[in-house]
């Protein structure tokens, strides 16, 4: 619908203002960037922001969900998305020939792509038989920024979206108890090990107003994006493909539309491109 369109769109450009998605968030910031932990608080302040507001963007026009698999057949579906992906790497490989590495380390990297790839449908598989659901990322800011938000004295009694039972339950119970927040807490975790490992831990404090400004703006469009268009590159559009939802096609174009404009934008802030 609308509001997913236009929230993907928004994702992709605070996606470049910001420096990373929320999965670049989260491994960049426990990789130790102080500027990525404020792409992290303004993130939770958008999602939060956007769940206030979702009763207005849903009311706009919107289309049943299409699911590939159930329409088509899942083993035509997934053979169609795999030769469309399959032609997209291959295009992208032969422009940019620079991609194969010549060496990798375990533990140091960098890993080859097709490594790589294989590693995160591994762990998508064992997140959706663990968990119930594939792999998602930005609902635990959501839920972190309404934490935050409860802590100094908001109510969500009368609050559409945090009156329903599931981000109702979620909001009275522990963090430890989401198992998004978990995953997204290890992985910061597993990114700081890494950067300890191959000695690249070294955060960086110093910030310019400009590089502060597009932080800050960056995380909250991606936050409020991301609630619109129901998840990132990584729940909307690595999940929403691996599960053949139309949806995570339709986000993907309106992302990269997004990337386009947030391209365009960064040297405003003095961003290198």
């Amino acid at each position: 619908g609308v509001s997913m369109f236009f929230g993907a769109l928004l994702f992709g450009v605070g996606m470049q203002l910001a420096g990373g998605c929320g999965s670049g968030t989260l491994y960049t910031a426990g990789a130790g960037s102080p500027r990525m932990l404020l792409v992290l608080a303004a993130f939770c302040a958008g999602g939060f922001w956007a769940s206030l507001d979702l009763g207005a963007w849903q009311s706009l026009p919107e289309w049943p969900p299409l699911v590939l698999g159930e329409r088509f057949g899942w083993g035509v579906s997934a053979s169609l998305q795999a030769l469309l992906l399959g032609a997209a790497a291959l295009a992208l490989r032969r422009r940019d020939e620079s991609s194969a590495i010549a060496s990798w380390h375990l533990w140091r990297g960098p890993w080859p792509l097709l490594a790589g790839a294989v590693m995160l449908a591994v762990l998508n598989l064992a997140t959706l038989l663990l968990a119930g659901h594939p792999w998602t990322i930005t609902w635990a800011f959501t839920l972190w920024g309404a934490k935050f938000a409860q802590a100094v004295g908001w109510s969500a009694a009368q609050d559409p979206f945090w009156s329903q039972p599931f981000p109702h339950a979620a909001l009275e119970s522990g963090i430890l108890t989401d198992v998004t927040s978990i995953m997204n807490i290890a992985l910061m975790l597993g990114a700081a090990a890494g950067a300890i490992l191959a000695g690249r831990f070294s955060p960086v404090w110093r910030m310019s107003v400009a590089s502060f400004a597009a932080a800050l703006l960056g995380g909250l469009t991606m936050g409020y994006g991301a609630r619109l268009a129901y998840g990132c590159n990584i729940g909307a559009f690595f999940s929403g493909v691996a599960s053949t939802s139309l949806h995570g096609w339709l986000w993907i174009v309106a992302a990269l539309l997004g990337s386009w404009i947030g391209v365009r934008l960064r040297p405003l802030f003095g961003l290198l491109d």
